[in-house]
């Protein structure tokens, strides 16, 4: 079987994620997407990204139960040099912005692809990522067959999987199209294993969570809060940087540990976090969330600033107190 190529393997190393600018998203009355979101900023955000040098868009069939593809769409379509990735696996009611169920059954992702393709009204999905974190290694071969007839057929360009779990992306990898892992890994979580695994591989890995959700910006302050319509005011598992809508103060105080090292040359604290992973390791590609024109901007300036040096980076180190990796979990 021939290996496809990689469309991630030469675009510029910070995109742009896409969850916060689909707007609200619900399973019953628990909230799923982020707050405060306005769809004319959210276009001009996109197009600040694209402007500011930003050529990979990370989306899911469902951000905003479909919006945050239809808004890509519409601003993006078929534009050439986007790189455009999405994900399926859960299943949703766009009317009610209900999730309801995952469902990686071949007719499901089949129907989550043409779906997708209409709403970023393009000819293909360059990567097509599994969203389902947990998705046991059982499934894998049904999931990632059905991957690799939709990228023959030319309607995905490749495919990989949204899983912070080496032993399942393990399994997975060797599939002829499989392109691309996303996990989280940021200051507070340095990912060596999901890491380790990635690279063996050769895959591409595109980091989510590089700004831990906005605590890494330094926007917030111990004790601050976020609105209760937001997926931070939840108290899931694998929700490390806040807890019933109230930040980590543990995580501030290392932040602020560290605060003024990520500031080195003129950056904010968030540029300086999104150096840290640019020198971490070559092949990672941050995809911070944006949903002003704002954020879009600072955060693909960190570009220009490039990696921290490796004295800041060896100091920073010496300073964060990280915990342990600890056992693989949802992220």
């Amino acid at each position: 079987m021939t290996m496809t190529p990689n469309p991630l393997t030469d675009t510029p190393r910070i995109g742009m994620g896409c969850w916060a600018i689909g707007g609200p998203l619900w399973a019953d009355e628990t909230p799923l997407g982020y707050s405060g979101t306005d769809d004319a900023e959210s276009a001009r955000t996109i197009e600040a990204a694209w402007a500011a040098g930003v050529r990979v868009f990370d989306t899911a069939a469902v951000y905003g139960a479909g919006h945050s593809e239809d808004l890509l769409g519409q601003v993006l379509g078929n534009r050439a040099g986007s790189v455009v990735v999405s994900k399926f696996g859960p299943v949703f009611d766009r009317a009610t912005r209900q999730v309801i169920r995952d469902d990686t059954n071949p007719a499901a992702i089949r129907a989550s692809a043409e779906a997708s393709l209409a709403r970023l009204r393009r000819d293909r999905i360059d990567v097509l990522l599994c969203h389902v974190n947990t998705l046991p290694v059982a499934e894998v071969a049904q999931v990632f067959d059905t991957l690799e007839a939709l990228r023959t057929e030319g309607k995905i360009g490749s495919y990989g999987w949204s899983t912070d779990f080496p032993d399942r992306l393990d399994a997975a990898a060797g599939w002829p199209g499989f392109a691309a892992v996303e996990y989280t890994m940021n200051l507070f979580f340095d990912a060596p294993s999901q890491h380790a695994v990635a690279e063996r591989h050769g895959l591409q890995q595109l980091i989510r969570s590089p700004l831990a959700m906005g605590v890494l910006t330094g926007k917030f302050v111990a004790g601050a809060t976020v609105a209760k319509d937001d997926i931070r005011a939840n108290t899931f598992e694998w929700l490390d940087y806040f807890k019933d809508g109230r930040v980590s103060d543990a995580l501030i105080a290392r932040l602020d540990a560290v605060r003024d090292l990520l500031k080195t040359g003129g950056r904010t604290p968030g540029q300086g976090a999104l150096g840290w992973l640019l020198a971490r390791a070559p092949g990672l590609i941050p995809v911070p969330g944006a949903k002003t024109v704002a954020q879009a901007e600072e955060n693909a300036a960190a570009m220009d600033f490039g990696p921290l040096p490796s004295d800041v980076m060896d100091e920073i180190e010496r300073l964060i107190d990280r915990p342990p990796e600890g056992p693989a979990r949802e992220r």
